[in-house]
């Protein structure tokens, strides 16, 4: 197994845990994304994920049938979780190069370490916080995670946040845990 499979797996395996415990009247809570509920974090995944122009879509992989998320918001979740551990297990997908729209040209590997893995692991905590479930991220990668935004320029700072998909950087005591930076990096209150 690759690293890029493996990490995908320990993260994909934490938010798996997530929505396996919600409770069926906990779908409608609140999540910490503005406007999202619970099963909203999920939907996101699950329809960005295996689109169009950039993740399984660029690479032509076929998840097969998908459940309604409003239906089966986890029996949703692990299929496109499935399609992606097969590709990321299969070395002629995963190290095929595609056009991924504006990150440019990469392997599906790549574009996973890039972008899914990242945000799997981020909608964990949004999806534990909306739930009450317990919060804790995999510590490894949020130390990887961690390394690789917290110092970037602000020019590079401002570019991700003009993009959409980070909020406002909360500001947090001296002190605070990696989780809890990397958190607040990505908008969020701990």
């Amino acid at each position: 197994m690759s690293e890029s499979a493996r990490r995908f797996e320990t993260v994909a395996a934490g938010f798996t845990a997530r929505v396996e415990a919600v409770a069926p009247d906990a779908w409608g809570r609140p999540a910490p994304c503005e406007g999202w509920t619970a099963r909203d974090v999920v939907r996101h995944l699950v329809t960005w994920l295996p689109g169009p122009g950039f993740l399984l879509g660029a690479f032509d992989v076929d998840t097969g049938p998908l459940p309604s998320v409003d239906d089966d918001p986890a029996g949703a979740w692990s299929v496109v979780r499935d399609a992606i551990q097969r590709s990321l297990d299969d070395p002629a997908i995963a190290e095929r190069v595609e056009d991924c729209g504006p990150p440019g040209h990469l392997s599906l590997a790549a574009a996973v370490e890039m972008a899914c893995t990242p945000d799997v692991l981020v909608h964990t905590w949004d999806l534990a916080r909306a739930v009450g479930l317990d919060e804790r991220l995999d510590p490894g990668e949020v130390h990887r995670m961690a390394e690789g935004l917290l110092g970037v320029p602000p020019e590079v700072d401002q570019a991700m946040r003009s993009s959409g998909h980070y909020g406002p950087r909360v500001e947090v005591p001296a002190g605070a845990d990696e989780q809890t930076r990397l958190l607040a990096f990505m908008g969020r209150r701990a």
